[in-house]
């Protein structure tokens, strides 16, 4: 399936690039979500008629990404959980958690945006969270897990 990119999308291409999707990815996800539109003339002459004010509202959400990176790297949140002697905690902290630490912290972090590539924290200690806002933009927050 051949569809025009309306933004972005990692590991696929940048916006108005053409591509050639698998049928499901593209009928199922990227056209549902206003990510892509199929690739027909009648959408590539639309998409030409719109390029300036989609590239406009990318450029826009890219700065306010940087604007938060900016505001959000360095910081350090602690959060508490009952453990063990041996610094082996009863539990784990998931990216659910560290979002809701973060937000009453006074940032505004969703779910979705905290990577985790190890799995949920297990033990206690510090640890550095990489926050993905943005395709381009990432930020980087220093976890302090501490025991009750």
């Amino acid at each position: 399936m051949n569809i025009i990119l309306l933004e972005k999308i990692n590991k696929l291409g940048a916006l108005g690039d053409q591509v050639s999707v698998k049928a499901g990815f593209g009928r199922n996800y990227l056209i549902p979500h206003g990510k892509a539109l199929p690739a027909t003339e009648a959408n590539v002459k639309m998409f030409e008629g719109r390029r300036a004010e989609l590239e406009a509202n990318a450029a826009e959400s890219l700065s306010a990404a940087a604007a938060r990176a900016e505001t959000l790297n360095g910081t350090e949140v602690v959060i508490v959980r009952k453990a063990g002697d041996e610094g082996r905690m009863f539990g784990s902290v998931t990216n659910g958690d560290v979002s809701e630490a973060l937000n009453s912290a006074g940032a505004t972090v969703e779910k979705r945006e905290v990577r985790m590539p190890e799995g949920a924290i297990r033990e206690l200690g510090e640890y550095d969270i990489e926050l993905h806002l943005h395709t381009d933009v990432n930020a980087t927050v220093k976890i302090i897990v501490e025991a009750e």
